[in-house]
Formats: structure tokens, sequence, C-alpha cells
């Protein structure tokens, strides 16, 4: 099961992921997306220190939404992710199509 909040400060929109990320729950992380795009957001970070697993649908739901941050002009940064997770990211090549760092303070700063 997972748990996601969300945040606004300082005009980041910050997307808290806590547990894991599999079919059944991937839903909450992609209504949290859509959510911020809905509500004009552009800049979104995302903190995976809390997530323990994320299942192949997990991944789906960031890569689903990459083009259409594009469109719209959007930056998502993910920071914080374990070294399990990181190596699914890796496998996959997702580092490549999304923006990933290691801390909030990296992240925030990616968008100066």
């Amino acid at each position: 099961m997972a748990e996601i909040t969300t945040e606004n400060k300082d005009g980041i929109h910050l997307i808290a992921i806590h547990g894991e990320i599999d079919a059944g729950s991937s839903i909450y992380l992609d209504d949290a997306l859509k959510a911020a795009l809905e509500n004009g957001e552009k800049k979104i970070v995302a903190d995976l220190s809390g997530l323990h697993y994320i299942s192949s649908a997990g991944l789906g739901v960031f890569i689903s939404h990459v083009d259409e941050f594009k469109l719209h002009e959007v930056k998502l940064v993910l920071f914080g992710i374990n070294e399990t997770v990181k190596q699914v990211f890796d496998i996959l090549g997702l580092e490549k199509l999304l923006t990933i760092v290691n801390t909030k303070e990296e992240a925030i700063g990616a968008f100066k």
C-alpha cells in the first residue's frame, strides 16, 4: 500500500510517496501527477525516500507523463531513491527520461 501526500511551497509542488507502488496503488500516483498538471504546476518534485518498492505499473505512471510534461513545459525532479528502487530505474534507462537527483536540496536547485 502507498501513501501519497502533496504540498506546495515557494512555487514548487512536492509529491511525497511512502510505501509501495504496485498495480493497485499506481492509480494514486497517477492521480497525484494529473492533479498537479490540472492545477498548472510547472515545478514538481517527487520525494521517493519513503518508497520501498515500485512495480512496472508504477514506473509506467512516470513514463506515461513524460511527453505531457514536455508539452506543458513542466519539470519533474525525483529525489531520495533508495538503492533497490534506483536499480530498477537504471535497468530500464529511466535516468535518461527523468531528472533524478539525490537530495531535496538538489531537486529544488534543479529549477534555478
